[in-house]
């Protein structure tokens, strides 16, 4: 059984999932964002742009995963290595530790 497949695989389902949901979702969507309920006037953002950018981000982790897998099957289970690392940065720079500095491009003028 090949390692590398099956661990990018099962996330980039993951993320595959969660990508539809907020693209069903919509505004709604806004509300699933870690930190967005937190916030102390949630109305005086842009929810529909939150949504919008946490599709395209699962999205955008869910391809890199699936080429990861793709690559992890047909030429090695190490590859996987490289394709966590390469999600990881691009993860780790959306993680923010204040949620008002997260959402501060979201504000309705």
């Amino acid at each position: 059984m090949n390692v590398g497949f099956v661990a990018c695989i099962t996330l980039a389902v993951l993320f595959l999932v969660l990508g539809i949901m907020f693209a069903l979702l919509k505004e709604k969507g806004a509300y699933f964002v870690s930190g967005f309920s937190t916030l102390n006037h949630p109305e005086n953002y842009d929810k529909a742009s939150i949504s919008l950018d946490m599709r395209n981000q699962c999205f955008t982790y869910a391809l890199i995963l699936f080429l990861g897998a793709i690559l992890s099957y047909f030429i090695s289970a190490i590859i996987a290595i490289p394709t966590y690392v390469i999600w990881g940065i691009f993860f780790f720079k959306s993680v923010h530790l204040d949620g008002e500095k997260a959402f501060e491009k979201y504000l309705i003028k």
